[in-house]
């Protein structure tokens, strides 16, 4: 599968100054900006800066970024599953996982997560994937939002619904630890039935294992 990319981008202006919401963008264009010290909600800010622009240099990598000026103040990923999950078992090139995304304080408010996901949906060629978001209640910023799980949830789950994605049952072991967990899924169009059926047996892997051992 080529893995194709096609620039797209939004400009408005927040109450803490212009935003620019732009992607998919590659490590050198990223390299041209700053990376706001406050993203880092999965590790140090200059760890974490790094890490996106080796993803943005992946054949299947995507980066969206929101930026003020010259900062960056937001971003997405989207690359293929970590091989140390259930997700990678298939090798599914068409499944693509939303692996982080996060917002600087300052400019929550602004819907700049769903702005972000809407700009990453705007490129044609992601109807040719299953995007899943595996999400964890621990990885959330209760404390910073001041909201208990299950109101956090339901901003989580309005914001992944402007990039049309949606909760999807499954009985991978992290998600059911908890029932904030879940599971967020969007089909595109593109998407073949023989590949719908090899996604929904990884959804549903503890499932199908216990049947061929009790078939045995």
């Amino acid at each position: 599968m080529k893995h194709e990319k096609k620039y797209h981008f939004e400009a408005f202006d927040s109450k803490q100054g212009p935003v620019v919401v732009e992607g998919p963008l590659t490590s050198e264009e990223l390299s041209q900006y700053t990376f706001d010290k406050k993203l880092t909600s999965f590790r140090p800010s200059e760890k974490q800066f790094e890490a996106i622009k080796s993803i943005a240099d992946f054949e299947e990598g995507r980066i969206i970024i929101a930026r003020n000026n010259e900062n960056i103040v937001g971003y997405v990923t989207f690359l293929h599953p970590d091989p140390l999950e259930r997700w990678s078992e298939g090798n599914m090139d068409n499944l693509i996982e939303l692996g982080a995304i996060e917002v600087i304080p300052d400019f929550r408010g602004e819907r700049i997560g769903s702005r972000l996901l809407k700009i990453s949906m705007m490129d044609e060629f992601m109807e040719n994937y299953i995007i899943i978001s595996t999400e964890y209640y621990w990885h959330w910023d209760l404390k910073g939002t001041g909201l208990n799980i299950w109101d956090y949830r339901k901003v989580m789950e309005k914001m992944m619904a402007s990039g049309g994605l949606t909760p999807s049952p499954t009985d991978d072991p992290e998600i059911i630890s908890h029932p904030a967990n879940c599971l967020m899924v969007k089909i595109g169009r593109n998407v073949s039935e023989e590949s719908i059926e090899e996604f929904d047996t990884l959804r549903f892997l503890t499932r199908h294992r216990y049947r061929k051992q009790s078939r045995r």
